[in-house]
């Protein structure tokens, strides 16, 4: 195992972005701790390298190439022991990345991996409630155990050997306003009506009827959406929407592909 001078393990950090100069900075400075910083940019046409390039001189260009495929690019360009994947929009806060250190320094090879909660800020408050808290996901890991699975725009890593989750979360950006989070709305469920349908799912009336319905009533009721007011409505309704349109547009590229088959045989 690497270790850094201190005799701690050795942690990259990898970050993937376009066009994010308003957030990168306040992620990178938060991740000044790790001793190696690897940014892939997609050929950002604002500030956003420049930006970069004030916190390491790893910031790789690359086409976007997918949420799954930037991400492990990004986990191939690491160099040290662990591997702690943040996004632009996020910062590890100091009680975090206290935890993480004493974390590393304990694992005698006991783990593969370590899950992150995450604690979404948007409308003017924290989201303990709703639904996005605390969404575990793997984000420390790693490097020479761990691989990539999911789908865009969900990917997710995959590792080999047992994964601890971690009590302090990684803060969480989200959506700048309603206008943001309606239009990222707008651009995932594409992508990803295009994926289930890659991978030979069809559309189904019962998914477009009733999943988007369980999916409001977590969020408002079984997460307790109901006690942040109307933001809380707000947000159970825009996660079944989420939904629905997963699925309508999945009905779109079936009604498609069946339009296409009739004009071949016309």
């Amino acid at each position: 195992m690497q270790t850094g001078t201190s005799g701690r393990p050795t942690v990259s950090a990898i970050v993937v972005c376009f066009n994010e100069e308003e957030n990168i900075g306040a992620c990178l400075e938060s991740l000044r701790w790790c001793d190696e910083i690897v940014v892939v940019d997609s050929f950002s046409t604002d500030g956003t390298v420049e930006v970069c390039h004030r916190f390491t001189d790893r910031v790789i260009q690359r086409p976007w190439a997918g949420y799954r495929d930037q991400k492990a690019y990004a986990h191939s360009q690491a160099t040290k022991d662990w591997v702690l994947l943040v996004d632009a929009d996020e910062r590890v806060t100091p009680e975090l990345r206290e935890e993480i250190g004493q974390a590393l320094a304990r694992d005698r090879g006991d783990y593969a991996g370590y899950a992150l909660p995450r604690l979404v800020f948007y409308l003017g408050r924290w989201w303990w409630r709703g639904g996005w808290y605390p969404d575990h996901t793997i984000r420390l890991f790693r490097r020479d155990r761990a691989g990539w699975g999911g789908t865009d725009p969900h990917e997710k890593v995959v590792v080999e050997g047992k994964v601890r989750r971690l009590r302090h979360p990684l803060h969480h950006y989200t959506y700048r306003d309603i206008e943001d989070h309606v239009g990222r709305i707008n651009r995932f469920t594409s992508i990803s009506s295009q994926e289930l349908r890659k991978h030979g799912r069809r559309w189904k009336v019962a998914d477009a009827l009733f999943k988007p319905a369980a999916r409001f009533l977590h969020s408002y009721v079984l997460q307790r959406g109901f006690m942040e007011g109307f933001a809380g409505f707000y947000v159970a309704v825009t996660a079944a929407m989420y939904v629905f349109l997963r699925y309508a547009k999945l009905w779109e590229l079936d009604l498609q592909g069946k339009n296409d088959i009739d004009r071949k045989r016309s």
